[in-house]
């Protein structure tokens, strides 16, 4: 295939997929494919040869934000000092601000475990693993929670709050809520086990 015909396929693919954008901003996760493609002035085949599933499209609007939290678990793993715990608050917290703000990101995480390797929720379990790991080894985190975990909570949380009156409100709260239960269990002075 000529250079200019590979140059031109990947201006198509990328004004296709800032329509999808646009048009998972403006209706949501299930914004349809053919309106996707009449917006975009392409056949529907052309929208699905880029995307062959409406998972496929989450995912490739999804990546440019999957990867800003990405970079952004990397510089507060390097800051976390003392207290890892409130890094990885801190972290799960924009991922769930994120979540709100764009739900197909939410729709995208929500997919079941078997993603590939380049999925938006593998990319995002690597990046809180670093974060995890020091706040476990810090004894603020209990050892059985993992990133799975904590991006299926994420993500639960933003769904469960996005038809309330102040979702962003709303899920903040509601992790702040969850999240609490994260430390490891503590005697309390009567020696039965509590929080």
């Amino acid at each position: 295939m000529p250079a200019h015909q590979r140059a031109d396929a990947r201006r198509n693919y990328l004004h296709v997929l800032a329509v999808a954008e646009q048009e998972l901003a403006t209706r949501g996760a299930d914004a349809s494919f053919e309106q996707i493609a009449r917006t975009a002035g392409v056949g529907s085949a052309t929208v699905r040869r880029h995307f062959p599933s409406r998972r496929a499209l989450l995912e490739a609007v999804s990546r440019k934000r999957v990867e800003a939290l990405h970079a952004r678990a990397l510089d507060l793993a390097g800051a976390a000092g003392s207290d890892p715990r409130r890094a990885l608050l801190d972290w799960l917290d924009e991922v769930v601000a994120y979540c709100v703000r764009a739900r197909e990101l939410a729709v995208a995480l929500s997919y079941d475990g078997s993603a590939q390797d380049d999925s938006c929720s593998a990319t995002l379990q690597e990046a809180a693993e670093p974060l995890l790991r020091a706040a476990v080894r810090h004894g603020a985190v209990a050892r059985d929670v993992t990133a799975a975990d904590l991006i299926a909570l994420a993500v639960g949380v933003t769904m469960a709050t996005e038809h309330r009156a102040d979702p962003a409100a709303q899920a903040q709260r509601l992790f702040r809520l969850a999240t609490e239960g994260l430390s490891p269990a503590r005697p309390d002075p009567a020696g039965r086990a509590g929080a």
